[in-house]
Formats: C-alpha cells, structure tokens, sequence
C-alpha cells in the first residue's frame, strides 16, 4: 500500500499549522478546528486521501458576488441538494485551499475567481446513502469572489449551477446551510477588517 503522505503534495503538518493559526469567529468552531488537528495528527497518511478511507478532509469553496449579497450554488447530483462548490483533495492540490479553488473553477465553470481570506469555517458531517465510498467528511471550507456577468456553467457533478441571494437560499440545502452561509460571510467581513 502506497503512503499518501508521500504522494499528495498537500503536507499535513501544513494544514495543522494552517488549523492552529485560524482565530475562528464562529460559535463551536474552535472546538472543531481542535477536533481537525487531532484527526488529520492522527491519521496524516490517509486523511487528506479520498482512498485512505471512509472520512476524511475535502475542500470547499463559497463564491459570492463582490457584494456579497449573492452566493454561487451547484445541484450536488449524488446529494440531490444544492450547496457550495467543492470536494476532494486530489494528488495534483498543494494545499486544501488550492483544492478548494480548483473545485470551485471545475465545477462552476468560471475561472476568473479571487480567493478571500484564509479559512472561513470547519464543518464535519455524516453522508447519506448515496455515497458508496465515503461516510464523513471533515470539511473546511474558504471564500472566493467571482463577478456576476460571468456566466456559470454545469460540470459531470452537477445538474445546475446557479447564483442565489444569501437571504433567499433555494429550499432543498442541506440542514443548517443557511447558518453556515451566515457564519462564512462574518469570517470575511472579520478578516477583511483584519487585513
């Protein structure tokens, strides 16, 4: 068996090190970013690999308008929900933030996106019965800004993809997603203030 430490370009001690130097905002964030360091601590061969087992770290990728009033959907097709843009880490990622954008460009069909901030949020969570390989995965997610006249496009992960107000979210997301928006925005306009 190949170690995926030594294929994924993606160093675990980095993440670690990006995870302890996150200052989150969010009520219960910090306990988890906790909880992130000690599993990929425990398991950094295998848990930033989609093959190293049933959980482990995927990548995701808000984009909103500059406003911010407007966040970038896709129809998940195996979830049959709409939600951000996002998944795994692949071997060709340096690191979970650049395997957040790349997904983020694959699957919305826009390049011209601006990353914001560092990391935003950790939301961990348990897959439904159409996901044969996975059961958890350990979520962190990050932000990017995308002009609304470029128009979006659908990829083989989605039926749809499309821009929806942050206050009007379509009714089929998953539970708690509109807090989780909430919680990514106040990180940005956190961070922005910071900088």
């Amino acid at each position: 068996m190949v170690n995926a430490a030594h294929i994924f370009p993606v160093v675990p001690a980095d993440l670690i090190d990006t995870l302890n130097a996150w200052e989150p905002l969010g009520y219960n964030q910090g306990a988890l970013r906790d909880e992130y360091v000690a599993f990929v601590g425990a398991s950094p061969g295998s848990a930033l690999d989609r093959d190293g087992g049933a959980e482990h770290v995927t990548a995701s990728c808000f984009v909103f308008t500059p406003d911010l009033d407007q966040v970038l959907l896709c129809f998940h097709k195996k979830g049959r929900f709409w939600v951000q843009l996002g998944g795994h880490v692949e071997a060709t990622d340096t690191s979970v933030a650049s395997a957040a954008l790349r997904e983020a460009r694959e699957e919305g069909g826009i390049n011209d996106i601006r990353p914001v901030g560092a990391i935003l949020d950790v939301d961990r969570h348990a897959l439904g019965a159409g996901f044969t390989r996975c059961s958890v995965h350990w979520d962190i997610g990050f932000g990017a800004i995308a002009r609304t006249d470029l128009a979006p496009s659908t990829s083989a992960e989605s039926e749809d993809v499309a821009w929806w107000p942050v206050t009007e979210l379509p009714d089929n997301v998953p539970v708690n997603f509109g807090h989780r928006i909430q919680r990514i925005l106040d990180e940005i306009r956190h961070q922005s203030d910071v900088d």
